[in-house]
């Protein structure tokens, strides 16, 4: 079971601030939003944003503003969970989280679930910190998180949430302010694909979806996964599931008879 003394997303503090709890009474876990300095083996040293920090009951806490100001989300709990107790995280060492964005949902939810007694509240919560936790262990096992990673990420997450949008190598580029060359050269590093592959698969994956579930024509279904030439939309199609539209929205309908 695991019982949340408090918990706050987005808090920001002066560049005075500093954090000295020479024996910590409980878990903390802290991700920043700005750089800040940490007490780390037995030395304060600078981490970047978005880092995150778990400190275990016992242990010392240190860490401090290295700016005009700091900013962060933080919890503070008791908890005798093995996903916790048990975790291979290290303890009292900053790590770079590989989804900042993800995590700050979870931690926005995590407010909401604390502060409100709903009649399911003890189960949210232990959803969310599980889930949390899997994002952590994620982030430590990721090489090369780097800023640059984070602008890719943002640009991945508007490829897949709007496949549809008119999406070119230019207009990504643009989007991070860098060469075509350079952004296809590290998105299929870092993503294992390529950028317009990934719009491709994108645009196929909301094309199927509509062609089982909505009464809408091939033409007006191309046209909202955003291609101009409906032909051109069935010659893709076809390539990566192997059916032509209406025989892909035939063969799904057989299947569920």
């Amino acid at each position: 079971m695991t019982h949340i003394h408090y918990v706050e997303c987005n808090t920001s503090h002066s560049s005075n601030f500093v954090i000295d709890v020479p024996v910590g009474a409980h878990w903390l876990l802290v991700i920043t939003k700005t750089p800040a300095q940490f007490w780390v083996n037995g030395a304060l040293k600078e981490y970047p944003a978005h880092s995150a920090i778990l400190y275990r009951p016992s242990q010392k806490v240190y860490y401090q503003a290295c700016a005009e100001s700091f900013v962060n989300d933080w919890i503070r709990f008791e908890s005798d969970e093995a996903y916790i107790t048990e975790s291979p995280l290290p303890f009292g060492v900053p790590f770079s989280l590989n989804d900042p964005e993800y995590c700050r949902k979870l931690f926005e939810l995590l407010v909401i679930e604390h502060n409100f007694n709903r009649d399911y509240k003890e189960s949210s919560i232990d959803c969310l910190l599980r889930t949390l936790f899997n994002k952590l262990l994620e982030s430590i096992f990721q090489e090369d998180i780097t800023p640059q990673y984070y602008n890719l990420l943002r640009l991945r997450t508007a490829i897949q949430n709007h496949p549809g949008d008119y999406w070119t190598i230019a207009k990504m580029a643009d989007y991070l302010r860098i060469s075509p060359g350079y952004l296809q050269s590290i998105y299929k590093k870092t993503f294992g694909v390529s950028c317009m592959d990934d719009v491709i698969n994108s645009r196929i994956r909301i094309a199927k979806e509509y062609l089982i579930h909505s009464t809408q024509s091939v033409a007006e279904i191309a046209s909202r996964c955003g291609y101009q030439n409906v032909e051109h939309f069935c010659r893709q199609f076809k390539k990566i599931t192997g059916y032509p539209p209406r025989k892909f929205h035939k063969h799904a309908a057989d299947q569920t008879d």
